[in-house]
């Protein structure tokens, strides 16, 4: 079928929807799902004919319209708190997998090349970490505490500063997705050749396990926040870069609320990440095994709120 074909035997029926979604407080929810369902199958046949036409352009924001005003005017028995948690979150972070994905990619490679090159440099560590760190931390060696840095005061005090410095460092690479996602993986690459950097010294001193289970009891939760934080930016970002069938500015928007939603369910796993490096890694003289749990069961949290439930969740909606 020709496009001016298909606008001329559709245009009423669109047109008749516009009506019915500006006053939405009055329309039946049956009404809606069944005109969601009509304007996606025009949807679907218009991106398959005239995939670059300005009519599939029109029918995508129809379609957004309608299902926007059905999840308006839903009648929810749960709070919208709840839900935000259980139900909208986990869509967005199955929409986000592939950006999740590359963001770990950029994280985990970098932290590679930045251990690799500890190991062929020994003043590269130096170079990253800085020499007063270094310096502080072969003193803390030599007395026997090498995770002393981690007390270095008091607990209240550190776990305000970290919340804040990490609160900064994941905002700061949501940030930089605007720059059509190179910033966020500019920021996620410096990030992860740091860690690669810092863990590979505490290997060079014969230190690799009590520096893991005492780096990673809160990093577990921190690093992953830090990649999901890129993952966020870089949905801003390929929003710019690849609109699809909405308009550039239109993707935009879309991109920037998901991302800013994602974001915002980061801010418990950043607090919580910051509360255990506050008042958990310090302590030192653990048995290894409660660190062991600890870490375990934030990679778990990570490994299952954001990839397992997603799948599941839209794998219901689905069905």
């Amino acid at each position: 079928m020709k496009e001016a074909a298909f606008v001329k035997q559709n245009l009423q029926t669109w047109e008749a929807f516009e009506k019915v979604i500006q006053d939405t407080s009055k329309a039946d929810p049956d009404q809606l799902a069944d005109l969601f369902i009509r304007v996606t199958n025009d949807l679907a046949f218009s991106r398959t004919q005239y995939p670059e036409s300005q009519v599939t352009i029109y029918l995508n924001s129809l379609a957004s319209k309608i299902h926007h005003a059905i999840y308006r005017n839903k009648k929810e028995k749960t709070s919208r708190f709840i839900t935000f948690w259980t139900q909208e979150l986990p869509m967005i972070h199955f929409e986000a997998r592939k950006q999740f994905f590359y963001a770990f990619v950029f994280f985990v490679i970098p932290a590679l090349i930045g251990a690799l090159s500890a190991h062929y440099d020994q003043t590269f560590a130096r170079l990253i970490l800085g020499d007063g760190y270094i310096n502080t931390t072969l003193e803390n060696i030599e007395r026997g505490e090498p995770m002393g840095v981690y007390s270095s005061m008091d607990r209240t005090t550190m776990f305000l500063v970290i919340l804040i410095n990490n609160v900064k460092v994941m905002l700061k690479t949501f940030a930089f997705g605007l720059l059509l996602s190179v910033g966020a993986v500019m920021i996620l690459f410096y990030n992860g050749v740091m860690v690669g950097v810092f863990q590979y010294f505490f290997y060079l001193k014969g230190l690799f396990w009590i520096s893991f289970l005492t780096i990673w009891t809160h990093g577990t939760l921190e690093i992953s926040a830090i990649i999901l934080a890129g993952g966020a930016g870089l949905t801003v970002g390929n929003s710019i870069l690849f609109p699809g069938t909405y308009s550039r500015f239109q993707s935009f928007k879309i991109g920037v609320k998901k991302g800013l939603k994602i974001i915002i369910g980061l801010i418990p796993v950043i607090t919580l990440a910051a509360l255990l490096e506050g008042f958990v890694t310090r302590i030192t003289d653990w048995h290894w095994s409660f660190k062991a749990v600890i870490i375990a069961a934030s990679a778990a949290f990570v490994l299952y709120y954001y990839i397992i439930y997603p799948i599941r969740f839209r794998k219901n909606v689905t069905e």
